[in-house]
């Protein structure tokens, strides 16, 4: 009796992995491409605009040198390296009329913090 419960277990367990093990069929196989048929023209390559791309003009001073970069005509920000100290940045305002000074090209918020109350 016990070699014919095993053989039954055995019988079952393999029946159970082979089930497991199977697989679904795969995707039928595409058709052969024809002579007719033609590849579609590739999508058009934006990355090579040249109106898109910057338009980066280097002006070399005794004590500087400025660097302004325009998009599409457009005067963006003027990056000033001193001889001796940090670079800044010159960023027209909405009206272009005037420039504002800034350290980066860091747009994040920046919340301001002060201290009100101290124990």
């Amino acid at each position: 009796m016990n070699a014919t419960l095993l053989t039954l277990v055995a019988a079952t367990a393999f029946a159970a992995a082979s089930a497991c093990l199977a697989q679904a069929p795969g995707p039928p196989p595409l058709p052969p491409p024809t002579a007719s048929t033609t590849p579609p023209p590739p999508p058009p390559d934006l990355a090579n605009d040249a109106e898109l791309e910057p338009q980066v003009t280097i002006i070399r001073r005794e004590n500087d040198v400025l660097e302004e970069v325009r998009i599409q005509g457009e005067l963006r920000f003027v990056k000033v390296t001193p001889r001796n100290g940090r670079p800044y940045y010159l960023i027209p305002d909405a009206g272009g009329h005037a420039f504002l000074r800034r350290d980066s090209l860091d747009i994040s918020l920046k919340v301001p913090m002060w201290v009100l109350f101290s124990f």
